[in-house]
């Protein structure tokens, strides 16, 4: 008996019950623009959590020595990252002096006095194809179940393999789907949990907002930074919006009665 309640306590202490922000504001590649930080930088990270968003996103690679990193781009300083060792990437600092972040870095500083942001997780598609994309998802996942990181990690990816592979390894993950072609009914069947789409494809299938509701999928839409269209999918009760604004989709949300 002993030994159950052992483990149920280790259980308890590596998964954390998170309560997230009750808003739908998800900072693209963290917070960055009003403060003219770099972005997928620790220091957009770390505004995200004090502005309070629901979520944070950021971008992961990975080198040639295999280090997973967080970068949108497929080069840094005109490097190829999968062709790059990490020690010739982080010799160049980003704008703000930070060293280019690994995944885990970001991750152990996303995790650190984080009340409530979700961190919303990109993993890019590799220019290797397929094979690499699906050998990249399986790294990230084995670096986040090591560092107890899934309670506050939503995978999303343009990739309908990366996601699977993510599914294979942990089937309770949160994953959203980014390329904009398969239907909310198609990806409820695929396992996924949320439609993650730019918000051109939901002016076109306009429907689909309904159906996503209907299946009980998250609805995100990305990346929204007008004021007309921040108001448009706030009234449509989107469940995330990421935008490159996020104090002023916040103020939006102010002035809602």
């Amino acid at each position: 008996m002993l030994l159950i309640f052992l483990l149920f306590v280790s259980q308890m202490v590596q998964q954390p019950l998170i309560r997230f922000h009750e808003n739908p504001v998800v900072a693209h590649r963290g917070a960055w623009k009003k403060n003219n930080l770099p972005e997928n930088s620790i220091a957009s990270l770390r505004e995200a959590i004090r502005l309070r968003c629901t979520g944070s996103e950021f971008d992961i690679r990975m080198t040639n020595d295999e280090v997973l990193i967080v970068n949108h781009d497929p080069e840094f300083h005109g490097m190829p990252i999968e062709k790059t060792n990490y020690s010739q990437l982080a010799a160049i600092r980003l704008s703000n002096g930070e060293t280019l972040p690994t995944l885990e870095n970001y991750l152990l500083e996303g995790m650190k006095e984080n009340p409530g942001t979700r961190l919303v997780l990109e993993i890019k598609p590799s220019p290797a194809g397929v094979e690499k994309g699906r050998k990249i998802a399986k790294r990230v996942v084995e670096m986040i179940q090591n560092l107890h990181a899934e309670p506050w990690v939503t995978y999303i990816s343009f990739d309908l393999e990366i996601l699977r592979a993510v599914l294979a390894l942990d089937p309770q993950a949160a994953t959203q789907y980014l390329n904009g072609e398969r239907s909310p009914g198609e990806l409820k069947q695929d396992g996924i949990s949320g439609l993650d789409y730019h918000f051109s494809v939901f002016n076109k299938n306009p429907g689909w907002v309904v159906e996503a509701k209907k299946s009980q999928l998250a609805l995100n839409v990305w990346t929204v930074n007008s004021a007309e269209d921040l108001e448009r999918f706030v009234s449509q009760s989107f469940d995330f919006i990421t935008t490159n604004e996020p104090e002023l989709l916040f103020d939006i949300l102010k002035a809602k009665p």
